[in-house]
């Protein structure tokens, strides 16, 4: 299943440094890894904002769920979830 993925993050104002860096570090190392096995298909930042657009490609919204609950910084994002499915119009016969 695909899925639209808003992530938007707000870290403290007043959040440790080194926490923050050590939290950005660890997130990059998971998105990377997720990305190398095909579950976080498309990331895309969004310009100006500490935010991005994603798409996941998982079994399940449990799955979805699963996955975000690791993201370290997952605590400081507001999230926001869309269902894809392919769309009749398009022209492409692959979801890549």
């Amino acid at each position: 299943m695909l899925f639209h993925v808003k992530m938007t993050v707000n870290l403290p104002l007043d959040m440790d440094p080194a926490l923050a860096t050590r939290l950005k570090s660890d997130e990059k190392q998971l998105a990377q890894r997720l990305q190398h096995e095909g579950i976080w298909r498309h990331l895309w930042r969004i310009a100006g904002h500490y935010a991005n657009y994603s798409v996941f490609d998982v079994p399940s919204v449990e799955a979805l769920h699963d996955t975000l609950m690791q993201l370290p910084l997952f605590p400081y994002m507001a999230i926001e979830i869309d269902g894809l499915c392919r769309h009749p119009s398009s022209v492409h016969s692959d979801d890549r």
